[in-house]
């Protein structure tokens, strides 16, 4: 047996020397995950002994992150939005960046939130099932072409118990898509082909067809925006994450197919990969 902190140090080392950016939180995550405790309780621990099949365990986690598996998967959960979703090889890890674009939905709509909301290439459903959980009056229909995410969108459902409240749907786009919808809210792919192979270990274990966008990374985008006004209540809203050179172009493509009030808003770090635009 290793006391903690001598087995913390050890892979935080470890991780660091394969390029794993902020290893120490990272060994820190999955050591508190292998001991089935929290991360902060590690600090009271540090010189209590790591049993034998905790490190076995612990090992074999370190060896997968080290080639690149990304943390959330291993962890088997992620904190979206306060929510607890389970993340693994089915769909796009949900990001930060994401949990912005459902704080600006939820801030815009605070007086009146939307009565019928779609929630487009859902992935694990996070975005859907976050705004579920903020406007319960709202009825919800997570759609998704990837048979996969909606198993995943499915079972995050289940477990935070909103499963009740929401549809699901396999489409692409809005081939089987019906009725109307107050907002519409997509993250869709958006990644070029050409730069898929450049991204980091952790995002190209996302799936391909999550990530691809075509040569220019708006193919599916400008799919969507040809697509979707038909779709849209009278004066219903569009809420898109794009790349983070892509807002501009967006909302022109949004101005094309005649939506109006297109603009573009940032993230926390003021990266403008928001798109909003109503019929």
């Amino acid at each position: 047996m290793k006391p903690l902190l001598e087995t913390l140090t050890a892979g935080a080392g470890y991780l660091a020397k394969r390029g794993i950016d902020e290893a120490r939180l990272n060994m820190e995550h999955l050591l508190a995950h292998v001991l089935q405790c929290r991360r902060m309780d590690l600090y009271l621990r540090f010189d209590q002994p790591v049993a034998e099949p905790h490190l076995i365990e612990l090992r074999a986690l370190v060896k997968r992150r080290g080639e690149g598996e990304p943390l959330q998967h291993l962890l088997g959960t992620v904190e979206f939005y306060g929510l607890e979703l389970i993340s693994d090889h089915r769909a796009l890890v949900p990001r930060p960046e994401t949990e912005r674009l459902v704080d600006l939905l939820v801030t815009q709509f605070k007086a009146a939130p939307p009565a019928r909301v779609l929630d487009m290439a859902t992935g694990s459903g996070c975005i859907g099932l976050a705004l579920t959980q903020a406007w319960p009056s709202a009825t919800v229909l997570l759609a998704d072409l990837s048979e996969d995410a909606l198993e995943l969108a499915r079972l995050n459902a289940s477990r935070l118990g909103l499963d009740g409240r929401v549809k699901l749907l396999r489409t692409d786009l809005f081939e089987k898509i019906t009725g109307e919808f107050d907002l519409i809210v997509a993250n869709l792919p958006y990644i070029p082909s050409a730069e898929i192979a450049t991204l980091s270990r952790e995002v190209r274990r996302d799936p391909a067809l999550a990530l691809d966008g075509g040569p220019s990374g708006l193919v599916i985008v400008e799919r969507f925006l040809k697509e979707v006004t038909p779709r849209l209540a009278a004066e219903g809203h569009i809420a898109l994450e794009v790349g983070h050179d892509q807002g501009p172009r967006t909302a022109e493509l949004c101005r094309e197919a005649a939506l109006a009030q297109a603009e573009v808003r940032g993230d926390l770090a003021g990266v403008e990969r928001f798109v909003f635009a109503r019929r």
